[in-house]
């Protein structure tokens, strides 16, 4: 299986083995319940619907309680349906997926859904300068000419204004994974994952391959510059 659910803990820092500090963003992933397999047969495709996270079934609708009841399992909170890999065709409904699918040094594709930032303006939202900052700067933190005059005598759709940021599907590709814990499903991969934290994620092995992993060969020539030396050890190596 390469695909499994989880929830972001929050980011802390782990030692690299040359001494130095790898940002590091803690996962919570799985364990995943397989809710409903869909075959060619039935569906058209082959797929498995994974839950993740226990809910109570005071919340839950009689439609999906009946969903949940048919495939003899608990309701959750996450529902997420995943394409069937090689070897998966043995799994079964009510099996089990935990942290254990994946390994040091894997790479991952992580997909969630990023903090809100409500009604942000063009310099936040999109990064512009802005107007000038001297005596004689008219518009500080606005856009600047937006429009055309005679044709076609309207903005054009699609352009950069200010308008709603965040709370949009991202995923980041490629991510290291720096170490598991199996025992509480909990594995820590470099840098910053999309979302806030107990927020609901995807993950899933790299599409881009597992290229560059914890056995990536050191460079041969390293720079005597500590500025250069700590960005190194930032990066875990």
């Amino acid at each position: 299986m390469d695909f499994l659910l989880g929830r972001k803990v929050g980011m802390t820092s782990l030692f690299s083995p040359d001494g130095g500090t790898i940002p590091v963003t803690v996962l919570e992933a799985g364990p995943c319940t397989v809710v409903q397999k869909k075959t060619v047969e039935i569906d058209g495709y082959d797929a498995l619907q994974l839950g993740f996270s226990a809910k109570k079934e005071k919340g839950v609708s009689k439609p999906m309680m009946g969903h949940f009841k048919k495939a003899g399992t608990q309701p959750f909170h996450a529902l997420k349906e995943v394409p069937l890999g090689e070897g998966d065709e043995e799994l079964k409904i009510g099996s089990i997926l935990d942290a254990t699918v994946f390994d040091r040094g894997d790479r991952l594709d992580i997909t969630g859904v990023s903090k809100g930032r409500g009604f942000s303006g063009g310099m936040k939202r999109h990064g512009f300068s802005g107007g000038p900052k001297t005596h004689g700067g008219m518009f500080d933190r606005g856009l600047g000419s937006l429009g055309n005059a005679a044709s076609p005598s309207r903005i054009i759709k699609g352009k950069k204004m200010p308008g709603h940021m965040g709370s949009v599907r991202v995923t980041i590709q490629s991510v290291l994974l720096v170490d598991l814990i199996l025992e509480d499903n909990l594995v820590f991969v470099r840098g910053a994952v999309p979302g806030a934290n107990g927020g609901f994620i995807l993950l899933r092995k790299s599409v881009k391959g597992q290229r560059g992993g914890l056995d990536k060969p050191k460079e041969q020539v390293r720079s005597l510059n500590p500025l250069k030396a700590s960005k190194r050890a930032a990066r875990g190596g």
